[in-house]
């Protein structure tokens, strides 16, 4: 079994997960990747994962790919038991996979199937695979007292702002972030450190649709920090709390978002 710690990832193929996957590498940590690319025409699109993969192992990690839906109970258990066998144990989970909805509706017109959808995959799946995952981290703390044991959630500044065209997004951060608390505290009896990690506006496929609309609101001064965010600048907040760096903290929000928590006047 591996010696390097392992973290598992989801929704990690592109985007925030590719970059949090190699930062994880580059920190010492051997990688299981979760993803779910489709094509246009809607078959199963390994490209992307295949060549995230090719980009951890060049970083020197051992590196695994699971095609699963984070939001399905059954892909849940088969992604741990796949890590289960392939490492034997996992010190770090990484819920990242979250999506927007296919359409932005007016909150007075949306669909309770475009709800279920978002809440399944941005909250209801992270709830439950950290819950096993939490679960298999207690039983490995008892057999292993030395190792440290964390969980990192990808929330979104949405999950204090109101955008009423995608109101199923912004309750599914909100969520989460709930979600962060309650683990925090159920957990720290063990010593597993629970962290909500906030982005802001940053270059990814979900914001390439309204890439006009953020140029336009970060130049006239909507984060201090007058940039868009780079999913490394995500990876970063996440490298510090897999290396250990905030240990005595747990339920912490970190904000990446070049200060638009700030709510300036």
């Amino acid at each position: 079994m591996a010696e390097r710690p392992v973290a598992i990832v989801t929704g990690a193929s592109r985007g925030i997960g590719k970059a949090i996957v190699k930062e994880l590498a580059e920190s010492g940590y051997n990688l299981v990747i979760n993803h779910l690319d489709f094509t246009p025409q809607g078959e199963p699109d390994l490209s992307f994962v295949e060549q995230t993969q090719k980009e951890v192992e060049s970083l020197g990690a051992q590196c695994k790919t699971v095609r699963g839906d984070v939001g399905c109970a059954e892909d849940q258990t088969r992604l741990i038991d796949f890590t289960r066998s392939e490492f034997g144990r996992v010190d770090l989970l990484v819920n990242n996979a979250g999506v927007a909805p296919l359409n932005r509706t007016d909150i007075l017109e949306a669909t309770e199937e475009s709800f279920d959808k978002v809440m399944g995959i941005n909250l209801k799946g992270p709830y439950f695979l950290t819950q096993k995952v939490a679960n298999w981290m207690i039983k490995q703390k008892k057999q292993h007292p030395d190792r440290t044991f964390r969980i990192i959630n990808i929330s979104s500044a949405s999950a204090y702002t109101s955008s009423p065209n995608r109101g199923e997004y912004c309750v599914s951060k909100a969520g989460l972030s709930m979600m962060t608390k309650l683990y925090a505290d159920r957990l720290a009896e063990y010593g597993i450190g629970v962290f909500e990690i906030r982005p802001g506006i940053i270059a990814t496929d979900m914001t390439s649709v309204v890439k006009d609309k953020y140029d336009k609101l970060i130049a006239e001064g909507v984060t201090p920090i007058k940039r868009w965010g780079r999913p490394e600048d995500v990876a970063k907040a996440v490298g510090a709390i897999a290396q250990g760096r905030l240990d005595f903290s747990t339920g912490e929000v970190i904000n990446v978002d070049g200060g638009f928590h700030l709510r300036r006047l």
